[in-house]
């Protein structure tokens, strides 16, 4: 009998912790960016937008089973005629999930900076500005612990101010014609 009952309250405390919702998330994964054409003192340059690969982490708290915060780590790599370029952005803000059973759609709005860098023939200049991403995906639940992120998709907006390189200055820019895709995993706590 105090076999059964053992066994019982251990069946009962494991579906309890199998109910539970993680109180963190963390997603880890490849991202693609397509930035459109860059807008720059108001006009519009056509032909430069650009395609970027990389990677995104995004660790996200949970005050509840609907509202959190969420932080966005993302790095990106393309080149165009050339030229080398690299965006990191920098990201934090509320994040919104429907837990259900098995799939956990959510929707953010994430605010921060971002920091591009481009080079050429051993040339390297920088920029900081700051970014914009608003969005939403769908997880997939694995086991307790895991889900696959099958898609995260945001629109994507920077501004960088002019800088000046080697007696060369640069006008300010952004681009509001941007989307993010991202997909990978997510360890749950």
């Amino acid at each position: 009998m105090k076999k059964f009952v053992l066994l019982a309250i251990v069946v009962v405390f494991s579906a309890h912790l199998m109910a539970q919702d993680s109180k963190v998330d963390i997603f880890g994964g490849y991202q693609y960016l397509h930035n459109g054409d860059v807008t720059v003192n108001g006009t519009s340059q056509p032909g430069s937008s650009q395609s970027f690969n990389g990677w995104n982490v995004a660790p996200a708290f949970k005050f509840n089973k609907f509202l959190g915060v969420e932080a966005d780590f993302s790095g990106g790599y393309g080149s165009t005629s050339g030229v080398s370029n690299h965006i990191y952005t920098y990201t934090g803000g509320p994040i919104v999930t429907l837990g259900l059973p098995l799939i956990q759609p959510f929707a953010h709005a994430l605010f921060g900076g971002a920091h591009l860098t481009s080079s050429v023939s051993g040339v390297s200049v920088s920029t900081n500005g700051y970014t914009l991403m608003v969005g939403g995906g769908v997880d997939a639940k694995l086991n307790r612990l895991l889900a696959f992120r099958v898609a995260q998709v945001d629109w994507f907006y920077y501004h960088f101010s002019g800088y000046s390189a080697n007696s060369v200055t640069t006008p300010s820019f952004s681009g509001n014609n941007n989307v993010r895709i991202s997909t990978g995993i997510v360890v749950r706590f």
